[in-house]
C-alpha cells in the first residue's frame, strides 16, 4: 500500500489545509487477480448440480421454510427449542446441519456443505445467514418476536449485527458445551 502526502495550498495569500484525513491518499495494490478457468470438454467436466432444482422436492407438498441448525451444539439445539416452543403455527421445520438433507440445503443457499458456522433459514426462493436468519425466524414464531425483530432490524449496519453473531456463533462450544448427537 502506498501513501502520498497531499500538502497545503495557496490561494491568493490565504493557505487552504485540506482536512486531515484528505491529506493521506491510499492507493492499494492487488495482491491476486481472478482469472476464468480454461476450457475443457464437457466429457472431461464433471457436471454442475443445479442445488435449487435438486432440493425443490423440499418444497413441493410443504413451502414452511427450514432452519438449519449445528445439530451438536447445546446453543443453537436450545435455540431450537425456544423457536418450537414459540411456534404455535408450526410455520417453521428443523434440520440438522450434519444430515444430508441440511449438507444440500446448504449447497442450495451457496455454502459449503461443511459450514456449520451459521444458523441457516432456508425459504423456496431465498436463503437468509446469520443475523438475517435469526430475524426472520423471529418473523415467523409468537408475538412479540416479529415486532422485536422489525425494531432490530434497525441495527445500522448489518456487519455490526453479524459482527455480535460471528462472537458467540465462534465461542459457542466453549460457552455452551457441545453434545454427542442431535437432541432435536
Amino acid at each position: 500500500m502506498n501513501m502520498a502526502i497531499t500538502s497545503s495550498a495557496s490561494y491568493a495569500g490565504l493557505t487552504v489545509t485540506p482536512p486531515f484525513h484528505a491529506r493521506f491518499r491510499r492507493q492499494f495494490t492487488p495482491l491476486a487477480t481472478l482469472s476464468t478457468p480454461p476450457n475443457t470438454s464437457s466429457s472431461s467436466r464433471q457436471a454442475a448440480v443445479d442445488w435449487v432444482e435438486e432440493t425443490a422436492s423440499f418444497f413441493e407438498l410443504d413451502n414452511r421454510p427450514i432452519m438449519l441448525f449445528d445439530g451438536v451444539c447445546n446453543l443453537c439445539n436450545g435455540g431450537v427449542k425456544f423457536v418450537r416452543d414459540n411456534d404455535n403455527k408450526r410455520r417453521i421445520r428443523y434440520e440438522a446441519l450434519q444430515s444430508e438433507a441440511g449438507k444440500n440445503l446448504l449447497r442450495r443457499s451457496g455454502r459449503a456443505p461443511d459450514d456449520i458456522s451459521s444458523v441457516v433459514l432456508v425459504e423456496k426462493d431465498r436463503s437468509y445467514v446469520k443475523s438475517e436468519a435469526v430475524l426472520k425466524i423471529m418473523e415467523y414464531i409468537n408475538l412479540p418476536f416479529p415486532q422485536l425483530a422489525f425494531f432490530v432490524q434497525f441495527v445500522p449496519l448489518r456487519f455490526i449485527r453479524d459482527f455480535a453473531y460471528d462472537n458467540v456463533a465462534n465461542n459457542r462450544y466453549a460457552l455452551f458445551g457441545r453434545s454427542e448427537s442431535c437432541e432435536i
